[in-house]
């Protein structure tokens, strides 16, 4: 019988976490609670933190905790983004009811599958105002985007939030197995699995992890970090991450998608 172990990735202190079975990755300059799982020691780009984010806890585990021989479910999310049991409750999820509403155990709809994904997020429902600040480079190569909005990809977003043309040039420098099909990927679809979330078998993991690096260590050749800044780009490797996350799954695993929630609790 496998187990599910959840690590919640977080720079700040979660209170509400203390009685739940989740386990707390910290990537915070503070020292935290005792029972938070340091990601500056061993193996480790904790330097890098600014840049990677929860990334940069994701790393830490796949090189110092992964057993690739465990058919335990392993799952991370983060602050503020939560996994839900299946039947959570329609109403407003509060401190009252969390707990109890918050996925903490192997489910019996898992059975057959190898990978859990959080459900998706549309974004080709853009204001006609922001698209002109923020995406007019690519208004001006492709004019049909102002007005069908099943051309507003993945990629149109990116370059409106994330620096236009910074997801083409990381796509170069990926791997000849999804090159293409990941260009294609993100130029077709008007939707994708945020967050960087996701529960799976280890065998998964360590293959997802393997290819990610990877290629997030090639774009460093292209972007460095000294001109990262602000939100469009100060995460960008973590911004690349998320859009690969939801392609790369859906390739590798025979996966599911899961409800997941915005909480943020004030401690």
């Amino acid at each position: 019988m496998s187990n599910l172990k959840i690590y919640c990735v977080t720079d700040k202190v979660i209170n509400f976490l203390d009685n739940t079975k989740y386990n707390i990755g910290w990537v915070g300059k503070e020292n935290p609670p005792e029972n938070y799982i340091l990601s500056n020691n061993r193996n480790n780009i904790f330097s890098k933190e600014k840049y990677y984010s929860e990334l940069t806890f994701h790393y830490w585990y796949w090189k110092n905790l992964l057993n690739v021989e465990s058919n335990d479910w392993i799952g991370f999310c983060q602050k503020r983004r939560y996994w839900l049991k299946k039947n959570f409750l329609k109403d407003k999820i509060d401190k009252v009811n969390f707990s109890e509403n918050l996925l903490d155990e192997v489910q019996d709809e898992w059975s057959g599958y190898n990978a859990i994904i959080c459900d998706s997020i549309k974004i080709n429902k853009v204001k006609k105002i922001k698209m002109i600040k923020r995406g007019f480079r690519s208004l001006i190569r492709n004019p049909k985007i102002f007005f069908n909005d099943k051309k507003q990809t993945i990629k149109f977003h990116f370059d409106m939030h994330h620096g236009y043309g910074n997801l083409s040039k990381a796509i170069e420098v990926m791997n000849d197995n999804d090159r293409d099909e990941f260009k294609n990927y993100v130029n077709t679809n008007c939707e994708y699995n945020p967050h960087i979330m996701f529960i799976a078998k280890p065998l998964i993991i360590n293959k997802w992890f393997t290819d990610l690096f990877e290629w997030l260590f090639k774009c460093e050749k292209i972007f460095g970090f000294e001109n990262l800044n602000g939100y469009d780009t100060q995460r960008l490797y973590a911004y690349l991450a998320e859009r690969y996350l939801s392609f790369w799954f859906k390739k590798y695993s025979n996966f599911i998608n899961w409800p997941w929630t915005f909480i943020d609790f004030k401690n």
